[in-house]
């Protein structure tokens, strides 16, 4: 539906839950993706073999290498090769991300520090490595994978929800700057998505609740609290992705789209 061809994408988190699914939607499109994860050791790292063939299934161009968006020679590294091997940036899709269950009172700098550099500044600093090209180009798309957790309080969450809130804020002024060249960014905000993330982060809330509740229960439990009586899905939020690097969605730019079923959270 959403013609991508000739267009080169890169997708940091991109070997599991939405990245991975982002990067296969974008391959599907059309378009040459390049896919960043701080667990690769190489294009063809044994262990990411799996998902490496699920995203070249559409007979696109292909190049997995590590990335690590808190280190800024990493970030380089990576880019620079992307672009040697499979052309100038179009789109960059920011999923990396994570989270850890932990009160304000308690919370470490440390932890507070690692969940901000990979879910704030790691996404500034991609950003900002291919935003002026885009800009000279007078062509780019810029998706952020934020959370509902950006207007909504999470419990035991502070360092995510201050980094979506935070990462919202980016978004509006990357949209800003580059509304005039032909560059959109836009905020993607789910709720619950079902991945491997969203499994550990339940664990860590069942261990730390210590009521006997299994994570199958708790899962259960989520899925009934949504309005819709589900948990999102990847390919769902890779869709939307795919829509927005469109020639459809150039107008949209500097919006926060929530993707919760009719969840407040």
């Amino acid at each position: 539906m959403h013609d991508l061809s000739g267009k080169t994408a890169i997708v940091t988190g991109g070997l599991s839950g939405m990245g991975l699914a982002i990067a296969t939607a974008l391959a599907q499109a059309g378009a040459s993706v390049g896919v960043g994860s701080r667990s690769v050791t190489g294009n063809d790292d044994p262990a990411h073999q799996d998902a490496l063939k699920q995203i070249r299934a559409s007979g696109q161009a292909v190049h997995a290498c590590r990335l690590d968006v808190t280190d800024h020679a990493s970030i380089d590294g990576f880019i620079s090769t992307i672009k040697r091997t499979i052309g100038d940036i179009d789109i960059v899709v920011n999923a990396a991300g994570m989270t850890h269950e932990q009160p304000v009172c308690g919370h470490s700098d440390t932890l507070w520090n690692s969940i901000i550099e990979t879910n704030l500044t790691g996404a500034f600093r991609m950003t900002r490595a291919v935003l002026p090209e885009m800009i000279a180009n007078g062509f780019g798309r810029v998706i952020n994978i934020g959370s509902t957790a950006a207007s909504v309080g999470w419990a035991d969450n502070p360092a995510y929800c201050a980094s979506k809130a935070g990462l919202l804020g980016l978004t509006r002024c990357v949209a800003l700057e580059g509304a005039a060249s032909g560059v959109t960014c836009v905020m993607v905000s789910p709720t619950w998505v079902e991945t491997d993330l969203m499994r550990n982060d339940v664990k860590e809330i069942v261990a730390r609740e210590g009521k006997g509740r299994s994570i199958e229960q708790a899962m259960a439990d989520i899925t009934a609290e949504n309005p819709q009586g589900r948990i999102i899905q990847p390919d769902e939020i890779a869709a939307l992705v795919t829509f927005l690097c469109s020639d459809a969605a150039r107008g949209l730019t500097m919006e926060n789209i929530q993707v919760s079923g009719g969840s407040l959270w």
